[in-house]
């Protein structure tokens, strides 16, 4: 449905199941490589250990990352628990567009056999909803590597309609980047605020070519500035 998120793969449904290793492999694959490999090894260990059945940090049922904004979760299937930005550091936000409507973005965001889904969606009346918490890896960049390292923010509207891209929306996206980039130290640039058609391997084109990025990278600096 969505032109702004892809799974962590190309592969079918699943790809990601490294997330299902079984406990006994990696209790003692990880001593071994603790023995081989010292500091290596406990920062490995520490990200397999969110991959283990059953593994969830404990969360505040509702609590958002960013003031305001509305908690709808997605499935458990469209995204992995992970506890960043100890396990991945987080570098950059992904822009994304939904290809439709709000509604729709969020009912296939619960879709578990959907296999995609961003943090955040963001509509053209400039309100925010989250549906994966920021320290978790949503499946939205079509790239296992960005993933773990980005926050992705979709957008509602079409790529092709530039009137969908609002002020509203853009002001309240741009305070939304400007706050995860306070909170992780991401520079605010192109280097690291990118679209998704920027993520290498993905066949996605948005936000488009009338998403205003000199507009959205200005005022995401005024409010990066205002709160400093």
């Amino acid at each position: 449905m969505s032109a702004g998120v892809g799974a962590e793969g190309s592969g079918p449904p699943g790809k990601d199941a490294d997330r299902r290793i079984g406990r006994r492999a990696l209790l003692v694959g990880g001593l071994a490589a603790a023995v081989g490999t010292g500091v290596l090894a406990r920062d490995e260990l520490a990200k397999l250990w969110w991959r283990m059945p059953g593994v969830e940090k404990a969360r505040v049922q509702g609590a958002v990352d960013f003031r305001g904004a509305r908690w709808l979760a997605a499935s458990t299937g469209n995204f992995r628990w992970a506890d960043r930005p100890d396990d991945y550091g987080v570098d950059m936000v992904v822009i994304h567009v939904t290809q439709g409507s709000l509604a729709s973005a969020v009912q296939v965001f619960q879709d578990p056999a959907h296999r995609a889904a961003a943090h955040y969606i963001v509509g053209k009346d400039g309100g925010i909803t989250q549906m994966i918490r920021e320290l978790d890896v949503a499946y939205h960049a079509g790239n296992r590597g960005y993933n773990e390292r980005s926050v992705g923010i979709e957008h509602e509207g079409f790529v092709d309609r530039p009137q969908d891209f609002t002020a509203a929306m853009y002001a309240s996206s741009a305070r939304l980047t400007a706050g995860i980039c306070r909170r992780y130290g991401i520079p605010v640039d192109r280097e690291h605020i990118i679209g998704h058609v920027e993520v290498p391997g993905t066949d996605h084109t948005d936000p488009g070519e009338h998403w205003d990025w000199d507009r959205y990278l200005r005022l995401v600096r005024e409010a990066h500035a205002a709160t400093a």
